[in-house]
């Protein structure tokens, strides 16, 4: 299948500006749109609640912030209070630093509480680490997935910046057409609607945790959650949910991920997804040779791909 002309443009033009030190590894092109600094932010309690381990969160005074942790007792989590049919769902997250292999902190949307076995799902997990490496940020697309067998969409990123180090803006933009995942407003990845049984379009709603995922988190868990390390801290601020409630009125119009109101992104969108592929991407399931892909209608043919995890 031929490239399609305007992608192949921007994979010039970042050759072009990559030649000419205007693009590096470490700072991303300017994606023209900024999503955090135009949609309102909610205080915690407006729009989420505790859904387990109370006595592992902490609610700052003016509720704009949030810090849950994980030891061996307990992990944390909370949940929006609504479902939302579409959105534009975020939140700024800091954390842990040191030996956090085992350990997921997520940022996520769900209907497995209304459909358990075969909910849809949408994560922003990342995943701990040992010492010395980098967190590694998995996204990841289920559809109507079952206990037995989840059939996960995940492609995985190593940040361009160290995400114990400050609060960073994440989030999930997700829409009758698409879902695109933001770190700072760069969008990360894209999945686009091709058929409705490849597409979540029932109502969901927005999840955190902090919690142990020993058996696969890191390196498909040859490392363990080690609790000498405990706790392990995730803090939480800046939260953005603005979407259509489900079960609301047909006049809410679902969020755009551009500024154009369009399907699709910008052309400066597009340029700064494609940095982030270039150079920060480390996983595609599209891309993994050792895969069962049958179930993947949207990824081209096996014989073109090979896995890049690193």
């Amino acid at each position: 299948m031929a490239m399609p002309l305007r992608l192949v443009l921007v994979l010039v033009l970042l050759e072009l500006l990559s030649r000419s030190g205007i693009v590096s590894a470490h700072k991303p092109p300017s994606p023209g749109y900024y999503p955090t600094s135009i949609l309102p932010s909610s205080s915690f309690y407006d729009s989420f609640t505790n859904l387990w381990g109370p006595q592992h969160q902490s609610v700052s005074e003016d509720q704009s912030s949030l810090t849950i942790w994980l030891d061996k007792s307990s992990g944390s989590g909370f949940k929006s209070k609504k479902a939302y049919e579409s959105g534009y769902f975020g939140a700024a997250i800091k954390l842990h630093p040191g030996y956090t292999a085992g350990v997921i902190t997520s940022f996520y949307l769900t209907n497995e509480n209304i459909y358990p076995g075969e909910h849809d799902e949408v994560d922003i997990e990342f995943l701990g680490t040992t010492l010395g490496k980098p967190y590694t940020l998995q996204t990841n697309v289920y559809i109507n997935g079952t206990a037995e067998r989840k059939i996960g969409r995940e492609v995985k990123f190593h940040l361009w910046f160290d995400p114990t180090a400050d609060f960073h803006n994440y989030a999930i933009l997700w829409n009758p057409r698409e879902i695109v995942f933001f770190v700072d407003d760069v969008p990360i990845r894209t999945y686009p609607r091709r058929s409705s049984s490849t597409f979540p379009l029932r109502p969901m709603w927005v999840y955190a945790s902090i919690w142990d995922a020993s058996s696969w988190a890191t390196e498909n868990g040859k490392y363990k959650a080690d609790y000498r390390y405990q706790p392990f801290v995730a803090k939480y601020s800046r939260f953005i949910v603005r979407g259509c409630p489900a079960y609301s009125s047909q006049n809410c119009r679902p969020l755009s991920a551009s500024p154009l109101g369009t399907l699709g992104m910008s052309l400066m969108q597009s340029q700064a997804m494609q940095w982030a592929h270039n150079y920060h991407m480390v996983y595609d399931y599209c891309k993994d040779s050792g895969r069962d892909r049958s179930p993947y209608h949207e990824c081209p043919p096996a014989s073109s791909s090979t896995s890049i995890e690193i």
